[in-house]
């Protein structure tokens, strides 16, 4: 069955300062016991508020802290686990990783899972997938599911405590969702699942243009606000609609293709994280495409996210030979294997001088 044709499931989510106290009623029917995995500072910034909204019910928590990586390994250890115990349900809480962990080993496990993020910088809490890695930290495989969590419980309170960084790096790979789904999907005949996608995306970046930068300063305060909310709709809910509805080939473009070119240079993936450095991406892609009017408008956007727009910024020489492997992987990536028109090395590297000089 293709992704086209399978049984569509729309991520359920609550929102909000008080979230959390939507677990019950969401949970509940599924069972009275859960195993709680997460990050150690996942944990510690969540689990006691998750604790509060559930005391005097009959819903029962057993909490662990995940590992570090999410390999199949760890995952299936969990699913074990989660049988030894008697669990019901499996909780996923934290970042991609854990998130991501918890739904492998709940689909292992042939149990339904729950998702509560702790930041803003993915939208593995409502996504159908989870990206596994060897235990030396390397790309293993997706590992993709027939449906998404049950329900993604986003506690603003929680997210607007967590370091800004993840807000500022999700919201720069958001933005890149919106421009890779319309640029990939370019000129094709859409399903209505692809083109329902597509216009989803929308919300991706128009939300972040008005909001953004003002959720990331409250994000820095610590508050949690109206701007802050429309922030993580947009990373977390909206993105992961587009990944669930669209045919796998408009996921990704030149952005991520890009980016898995930087990640080859010394140093560059300890330095930056993949949402800062696939919004610079935008920029190339844009200037490839010849958009200039929407890459000037995407650079003063980033610029005022803090995110760099440029390769002096990221301490990156602008020199064909030095680029060559990352021109290389831009161009024969698997986010290339659609795309409206043939994407060159030089076309690339053309784009990467102009973006350095906009």
């Amino acid at each position: 069955m293709t992704k086209e044709t399978m049984t569509r499931y729309f991520c359920n989510y609550s929102i909000g300062p008080r979230a959390y106290e939507k677990v019950y009623g969401e949970c509940r029917p599924y069972g009275k016991k859960a195993l709680l995995l997460g990050g150690e500072k996942a944990l510690a910034a969540g689990a006691g508020a998750l604790r509060d909204a559930l005391r005097g019910t009959d819903l029962t928590l057993e909490e662990a802290v995940y590992g570090t990586e999410c390999t199949e390994e760890t995952a299936l250890r969990w699913a074990k686990r989660a049988g030894e115990l008697g669990a019901d349900m499996l909780f996923g809480m934290g970042g991609g990783k854990a998130l991501d962990t918890a739904k492998e080993a709940a689909d292992l496990a042939g149990l339904p899972v729950f998702t509560f993020p702790t930041i803003a910088a993915t939208c593995a809490g409502t996504s159908a997938l989870s990206v596994l890695y060897r235990p030396d930290g390397s790309f293993d495989r997706y590992a993709l599911f027939s449906r998404p969590p049950r329900h993604c419980f986003l506690n603003l309170e929680v997210i607007a405590k967590a370091p800004a960084v993840y807000l500022q790096a999700g919201m720069g790979d958001t933005t890149a969702k919106f421009f890779e789904c319309h640029f990939s999907a370019r000129g094709d005949r859409l399903t209505h699942s692809s083109a329902l996608g597509r216009e989803i995306s929308n919300l991706c970046y128009g939300p972040l243009l008005e909001y953004g930068a003002q959720a990331l300063r409250d994000c820095r305060e610590g508050r949690a606000t109206e701007a802050l909310e429309q922030a993580v709709l947009a990373v977390v809910v909206s993105t992961g609609l587009v990944s669930l509805l669209v045919d796998d080939a408009y996921n990704g473009a030149l952005a991520h293709a890009l980016y898995y070119g930087l990640v080859l240079l010394p140093g560059f993936e300890e330095r930056f994280l993949h949402g800062n450095a696939v919004a610079y991406g935008v920029l190339v892609q844009l200037a490839v495409d010849g958009d200039w009017e929407r890459a000037a408008e995407v650079k003063a956007f980033l610029q005022s996210l803090d995110i760099p727009t440029t390769l002096g910024e990221m301490e990156v020489p602008l020199d064909r030979e030095a680029l060559r492997e990352v021109l290389r992987a831009a161009v024969t990536g698997e986010d290339m294997r659609h795309i409206p028109y043939p994407v060159t090395e030089d076309m690339v590297c053309r784009a990467i001088e102009a973006v350095e000089a906009l």
